[in-house]
């Protein structure tokens, strides 16, 4: 075993081998035709890099043993170098469980491999070996972990678009702090091969690879866009956009599952659209995904994992056919969780067939990153739904959900939503030997305003039963929305409809506007105080008759202050026109009409709730 040197003398040698070993690259650059002495060089270098790590390791060992288990400051400092070492160690080296996956990796394994540092962590290491070779390298690493035996061998690492021709050498570790051994794999790259013209592989040259990422950032581009549709917030369709965006081009299979009451359910299947294969769709939708070992692997971790080449057919489980991947002609999967860490929505897992190019890690990562992108729309379209909700509970508290016949009368209303909901609000209802209605909006936004326009209306409604005079309601509701001291006043105008006869109660509300059988357009007095301001404040009462072919209409703040696109007002005038040009209509007409000539005049822009209500004798 090697024995510990010292940190001192471990870091001089360092220094020692960082220089020697930017001397070979520089003679491997400047003397390409002495390559094998450069490599035995090269190869003498990589043992004593090995001899320095197992020092590195006697050494830690033996700061450990001083401080008697404990982590002192001293420790802490030796720890800390020891780290420091292994991150600019001038030698590729990685450390590995028993399973093959890293655990560690130093900045020149990340240069080598043009991996982001710390990109690699997590991942299986037999990825990188070529797929011929992955079986010996796997025979290799258990040697070296059962027997504590150094192994050294040739073997090709592929990543990244190049195969790297390397010298693998593995060794037993055995780390402070794990309950198992680890390997520490030192890699000695001895050239780079790129495809031969004409061979089976993909094509990988540097203009093949700018293809690639270009289609990768399409996809990430048009994933986002779909993504961002109002469509796939207002409907559960993003996880099915996704699946049928990926499938065809990026998979032959793409399967959906979504956590639902804490266990996966499978929500989406994608197959092959040039088979006749919908039975082996329907065994696919029909399978338990919490049955399958890659899904429960990805939901229990929160990363994704990829199988460049399935050797486990049972990975997304069984049916009484067998295997699910076996009927699939599964060669190569991977499979991504859906959201981001601490909030896993579900898993994405997408199949390729035998006869296609198997997923990369670089594939892996392109799909982690949409996995997440797919969690965060599922996340917002929740909450766009749960808005939606509460938005159409605030509008059925200060709307109806229909208009209710009245005998004698035609009626008709609209109702549109602005920046906010609840503020504005109309109603029709039976009172004592007719029919009554209201319309108004409190002054202000949001959830408090809609909770006082809902109360006022509640309160005329109810009242109703007892008061034979809208005035009398009105002043009532006055006097309990000022006890109330909720800070806000209301516009509002009430009226009971007895025969042809109109009697209205106005607290601050817009004057009605008349429409004549002649075209005319007469106004209503209107006026009076708003409610909620003083007790006692004077509402403004009047008597209307209708006659036959006459039309009443009331609207609200938000029409006639809608903008144009000078910043002109809507206005009152504008508004008599328009009820001119429509005396022979309905009461639906008149108020389509309206809603129409708004929308042009603002460019179909709502800032303010808009309400119009329309009354004319039958």
């Amino acid at each position: 075993m090697t024995e510990p040197i010292g940190l001192t003398a471990l870091e001089h040698a360092l220094d020692d081998l960082i220089e020697r070993v930017s001397s070979l690259r520089a003679a491997r650059t400047a003397y390409p035709g002495e390559l094998a002495q450069t490599l035995d060089a090269a190869l003498a270098e990589l043992d004593t890099a090995i001899d320095l790590l197992a020092a590195a390791k006697a050494e830690l060992s033996r700061g450990q043993r001083r401080q008697g288990g404990k982590q002192g400051g001293g420790s802490q400092r030796e720890l800390k170098l020891l780290r420091q070492v292994f991150r600019m160690f001038p030698v590729p080296v990685i450390v590995l469980d028993g399973g093959g996956v890293i655990r560690r990796i130093n900045s020149e394994t990340s240069r080598l491999l043009g991996s982001p540092d710390g990109f690699l962590v997590g991942r299986s290491f037999p990825l990188l070996v070529d797929v011929p070779r992955r079986a010996a390298f796997r025979s290799h690493l258990t040697r070296v972990l059962q027997t504590g035996q150094n192994a050294a061998f040739e073997t090709r690492l592929t990543h990244q678009g190049r195969t790297h021709v390397a010298q693998l050498s593995l060794t037993r570790l055995t780390m402070p702090g794990e309950a198992q051994h680890m390997v520490a794999a030192v890699v000695l790259p001895i050239q780079v091969q790129l495809p031969e013209p004409g061979s089976s592989r993909p094509d990988l040259s540097d203009a093949s690879l700018l293809m690639m990422a270009a289609k990768r950032q399409e996809l990430l581009s048009r994933m986002a866009a779909l993504l961002l549709d109002e469509e796939s917030l207002r409907r559960p369709v993003a996880l099915p956009r996704t699946a049928r965006l990926l499938a065809g081009e990026w998979a032959d299979w793409v399967i959906g599952d979504v956590v639902r009451d804490g266990l996966p359910r499978r929500s989406v299947v994608v197959g092959p659209k040039d088979q006749p294969i919908g039975e082996l769709v329907r065994l696919v939708e029909r399978a338990d995904p919490a049955a399958g070992p890659v899904v429960a692997q990805v939901l229990d971790q929160g990363s994704g994992v990829v199988h460049e080449m399935v050797e486990d057919e049972s990975l997304l489980g069984s049916s009484l056919e067998g295997p699910l991947l076996t009927a699939m002609g599964a060669g190569s999967l991977v499979c991504v969780p859906i959201g981001a860490e601490g909030s896993i929505r579900g898993a994405l897992t997408l199949v390729r067939s035998h006869d296609r190019p198997p997923y990369t890690l670089a594939d892996l990562g392109l799909l982690q990153e949409i996995g997440a992108h797919l969690g965060l729309a599922l996340s917002a379209q929740d909450r766009f739904h749960d808005r939606s909700q509460a938005a159409e509970a605030l509008t059925a508290s200060v709307v109806p959900r229909a208009l209710p016949n009245i005998p004698g009368f035609e009626a008709a209303a609209i109702y549109h939503q602005g920046a906010s909901v609840g503020a504005e609000f109309y109603d029709v209802f039976p009172v004592k030997g007719g029919w009554g209605f209201s319309l108004g909006g409190a002054v202000g936004s949001g959830e408090e305003a809609a909770s006082v326009s809902a109360m006022v209306r509640g309160g005329l409604r109810v009242l109703s039963v007892w008061e034979d005079d809208p005035d009398q309601a009105m002043r009532k509701v006055n006097e309990a929305l000022v006890a109330q001291r909720s800070g806000m006043f209301v516009m509002a105008v009430a009226g009971y409809v007895r025969g042809r006869r109109i009697r209205l109660s106005s607290a601050g509300h817009h004057p009605a506007a008349l429409v004549q059988q002649d075209g005319s357009v007469r106004f209503a007095s209107g006026g009076g105080v708003p409610l909620g301001i003083a007790d006692g404040a004077e509402t403004a009462v009047e008597e209307i008759e209708l006659a036959p072919g006459q039309t009443l209409v009331f609207y609200s703040e938000g029409l006639i202050s809608s903008r144009g696109e000078h910043g002109e007002p809507y206005g009152e005038e504008r508004l008599a026109d328009v009820l001119a040009r429509s005396v022979e209509q309905t009461p639906a007409t008149v108020v389509k009409t309206i809603e129409e000539d708004r929308h042009g005049f603002a460019g179909g822009r709502i800032w303010d709730e808009i309400v119009v209500l329309a009354l004319k004798v039958a």
